[in-house]
């Protein structure tokens, strides 16, 4: 059957995969998983030649299962799932991995007509996924553990969904961007935002994205530019953990289109932003990665502390980086202007990891060496623990401690000052906990 009649043996073994989903059988056993994980592998097998067959059914499947398991859901209920809601769930993570997987055996530019059509209705089915509705909830309710779950493998679903289409998704992106700029609705949907964050992008990628905003931007409410500006970060840093080669290479070798786009959109966001002290914690990371995107500029303003001419292009740019330097000073009395230099300067030491740590006289290494010490003494000052005053995006005392702590780690091996803090018994027991995530 499966060579005379591959359409109908096709979509037999997609009803059998369904059939043996937990929502169906109730809970796995050793003998149904594995039986599971067959059918699944076959599926992945048969869609690098019936694509479209396969990721049709699995949406299907995905749709069915997501619209019993949603009214199940009571958000704020601190209470273990019932059966019924955990083989719901289950379903739903077993249709997600086997979605990216399929996605991800896909081979590149292949796109047809009928396949779009398909990758169009699974994007809005998957975009349910996306929202952040448990984003900042009790992660101990099992409900949020288990939304999050969710949420991760739809994301990856997006990220390998958007590797061969694209222009589905960015055109998704580019409609909604254009519906808020010109809608008045009190509480508008973001979610095709975020879709920014989940996506894989290239460098030509990433300059498509950028430019799309930087013409919607001054259009959107405040509300819609707190979405934007962290997604696009959130973007930048996929491509660099993704294309980290395209990414070194604009350190040697600028590129002038994205060197222009990123010139642009901190502008934007310096004319826009700069005078509302609430807005810097979260448009100071993006404005700081921008800056690392646009090493020729970052090296005239850095050099310019040194007494060497800077363009009054780039005025700017070099208050702002002032600004941050002052955000950390002792002697600044600002906590949200403290807090978003602190965010700033983390991200800042975390790019400088992407760069080859021999390349002592990349501007962003100088830049993170006249900050360091200041940057220390906030984090790891064990007199002194730091605390946060507003969360964005779920970016914890820990996580900011972390991630430098790591970073200081790979760019100066040697330095062991916030070590000798955190391995001290006598600090508090956050600084125990930065070396154990540091080590996960």
């Amino acid at each position: 059957m499966g060579t005379q009649k591959p359409g109908e043996w096709a979509n037999s073994l997609i009803a059998r995969f369904e059939e043996q989903l937990p929502y169906k059988t109730g809970a796995q056993n050793l003998h149904s998983r594995i039986n599971e994980e067959q059918c699944k592998a076959c599926l992945v097998q048969i869609s690098r030649h019936r694509f479209s067959l396969v990721i049709a059914g699995l949406t299907k499947i995905l749709q069915r299962v997501n619209e019993l398991y949603q009214p199940t859901i009571s958000i704020g209920a601190n209470r273990p799932q019932t059966e019924l809601e955990k083989g719901y769930h289950d379903s739903l993570v077993i249709v997600l991995d086997t979605l990216e997987i399929c996605l991800s055996s896909q081979p590149k530019d292949t796109a047809k007509y009928d396949e779009a059509m398909n990758v169009k209705i699974l994007l809005r089915e998957v975009c349910q996924f996306i929202v952040s509705i448990y984003y900042y909830t009790d992660m101990r309710n099992e409900s949020t553990v288990n939304n999050t779950l969710l949420r991760q493998l739809a994301s990856k679903v997006l990220f390998a969904l958007s590797l061969n289409f694209f222009n589905a998704v960015f055109n998704r992106i580019s409609a909604r961007l254009q519906e808020l700029s010109s809608s008045s609705e009190e509480n508008p949907d973001y979610t095709d935002i975020e879709l920014i964050q989940h996506i894989n992008v290239d460098i030509l990628r990433l300059i498509r994205l950028l430019t799309e905003s930087i013409q919607k931007f001054k259009l959107l409410r405040k509300s819609a530019h707190i979405v934007l500006v962290t997604s696009l970060e959130k973007a930048i840093w996929n491509w660099m953990d993704t294309y980290p080669q395209e990414f070194a290479e604009v350190q040697c070798r600028p590129n002038d289109e994205l060197s222009k786009c990123c010139d642009t959109l901190f502008d934007i966001l310096q004319d826009s932003f700069s005078d509302n002290k609430k807005s810097r914690v979260a448009m100071w990371p993006l404005q700081i990665m921008l800056l690392v995107l646009n090493p020729k500029v970052l090296e005239e303003i850095v050099n310019a502390d040194s007494g060497a001419p800077c363009s009054p292009r780039h005025t700017k740019k070099k208050h702002f980086i002032d600004s941050v330097k002052r955000g950390l000073s002792p002697q600044n009395n600002s906590k949200q202007m403290t807090e978003a230099a602190v965010v700033t300067c983390v991200k800042l030491c975390k790019a400088s990891t992407y760069l080859n740590i021999a390349d002592s006289g990349n501007v962003t290494f100088i830049l993170v060496k006249s900050v360091i010490n200041d940057l220390k003494s906030l984090l790891f000052n064990p007199s002194k623990s730091y605390i946060r005053g507003n969360l964005i995006s779920g970016y914890s005392e820990l996580d900011l401690m972390t991630d430098c702590f790591v970073s200081l780690f790979r760019i100066m091996p040697h330095n062991n000052d916030a070590l000798k803090v955190c391995l001290n018994l006598n600090t508090h027991i956050s600084y125990h906990y930065v070396i154990v995530n540091s080590l996960l």
